[in-house]
């Protein structure tokens, strides 16, 4: 762990002539200091590039504490489970779990390592629209929470593989018809895609009556999940609405009133200056009084509220630095500059367009900004971070290039695209930094091939 003397100085005061406070799409407390560095997490960016090499990734813990915290404030009766999908490793289970939120996991491995930090078992929802019978073994046996069930044959094989002693908690996933989300392929509250049960067609009050047929079940809630980077607080309304409508009816036509209700996650961070996000007071303060109205013109009781915000704790907890490696100019004018990382380690880009915003780290720029297209190493013409970046007309090769907001959906989607190692992730907190996940390097690729014969490099 290395202590960085800077801190002492910010502890006293940065005078306003020598630091800038930044705002979004930077965490809270990110400083640039009057040398053009930018302290995240009491930690110079430059150095940590330094220290660790480029690409390196930095997460600022206190603001995933800051994000968590604000949800157990909005929902204090509710229940928060962080989106593991977003980003998961065991530092970063310890430090939810002691924040007092639960964990909403979608794979075997996911779960395993929650399991492996220690996560209670019981704080814990299986997701997945093809869970494996090895996922679904393995969260029975530990005591997970909650299973998600998401298809008709899932409901089967789960009761055929729970604990007839202990009912297994379950969610029905809903599908209640309703496009939310900022790409197509994350639109997940819409009819003829692969999760859920529909309601326009009858299934989810179909699903729900076989899962009360099954005595080794138990039928805890609903759930649904509309999207991602959603900002608005209008489609839950809405989904608020048509829940409760199947509430009441499984109540009128079988008699039994379910404990929860879980609307998903999917909320918005900024990542550029200026972009919406999503507020949790203000999603409590919309959401919580239009459950009650709907429960109440139903004669229903009001159940538990849960939601499943990922990206939106972890993701503006998290910067990207990488270094650039070559400039050039297109015969048009365009202006490229070509960093060490791209869309192994950040394929949002590629596949959806996502925008980001890159800024100049370790020197100060007088230069004025020229649009600038920041590019990946890789071999593909799509390898591009940010399409049109504002950066000084200055930057050049062996410069530090920082793009905030990178703690979701990039180190948890990346690849091993041209063998490019994934980068490490380097946990920030009071001008301390650690290592949480080292580099992968060269020996970790050629330990997946034992059988081949290999020379000395």
């Amino acid at each position: 762990m290395n202590v960085h003397p800077v801190m002492e100085e910010q502890a006293h005061g940065l005078p306003e002539a020598r630091a800038e406070q930044l705002g979004a799409p930077w965490p809270t407390g990110a400083v640039r200091l009057a040398d053009g560095d930018i302290l995240f997490g009491g930690v110079r960016l430059s150095e940590l590039a330094d220290g660790y090499g480029t690409p390196v990734y930095a997460l600022d813990e206190a603001e995933v504490r800051r994000r968590a915290a604000a949800y157990r404030s909005a929902l204090p009766e509710g229940s928060v489970h962080y989106a593991a999908k977003a980003f998961l490793c065991a530092t970063l289970a310890r430090w939810l779990d002691e924040e007092g939120l639960g964990l909403d996991v979608c794979s075997e491995n996911e779960l395993g390592l929650a399991l492996a930090a220690r996560f209670p078992a019981e704080r814990i929802v299986l997701h997945g629209n093809a869970k494996s019978e090895a996922e679904l073994s393995l969260a029975v046996r530990r005591g997970v929470g909650r299973i998600v069930l998401d298809s008709f044959s899932e409901i089967a094989h789960l009761a055929a593989l729970a604990d007839p002693q202990r009912p297994q908690g379950v969610y029905v996933r809903v599908i209640p018809g309703i496009e939310a989300g900022h790409h197509s392929a994350v639109r997940t509250g819409v009819d003829d895609q692969q999760f859920g049960f529909p309601l326009s067609d009858g299934s989810a009050l179909e699903a729900a009556a076989r899962v009360l047929a099954q005595p080794h079940l138990r039928l805890d809630g609903l759930h649904c999940h509309l999207g991602s980077q959603i900002a608005e607080i209008g489609p839950y309304l809405l989904a608020v609405d048509r829940l409760v409508e199947l509430l009441a009816a499984l109540r009128d036509r079988y008699g039994c009133t379910l404990p929860e209700l879980d609307l998903g996650g999917g909320h918005a961070i900024a990542y550029r200056p200026g972009e919406p996000a999503f507020a949790p007071a203000q999603f409590a303060a919309c959401v919580l009084p239009r459950l009650r109205q709907r429960c109440a013109e139903h004669h229903l009781p009001m159940p538990k509220l849960a939601i499943e915000p990922g990206r939106a704790i972890v993701g503006p907890a998290g910067v990207a630095v990488y270094r650039v490696l070559a400039l050039k100019h297109t015969p048009g004018g365009q202006r490229i500059l070509a960093v060490d990382g791209g869309m192994s380690d950040n394929p949002r880009p590629a596949l959806y367009g996502a925008g980001y915003s890159a800024y100049l780290v370790g020197r100060r720029s007088g230069a004025p900004t020229v649009p600038t297209r920041v590019v990946g190493r890789h071999c593909e013409a799509g390898d591009v971070l940010v399409p049109e970046a504002d950066l000084p007309g200055d930057v050049r090769p062996g410069d530090l290039i920082a793009v905030p907001a990178a703690g979701a959906y990039q180190l948890s989607m990346a690849s091993g695209y041209n063998l490019v190692g994934r980068p490490p992730l380097i946990g920030v907190h009071d001008g301390e930094d650690r290592v949480l996940l080292r580099r992968e390097c060269l020996a970790d690729l050629l330990g997946r091939e034992p059988g081949a014969p290999l020379a000395a490099v």
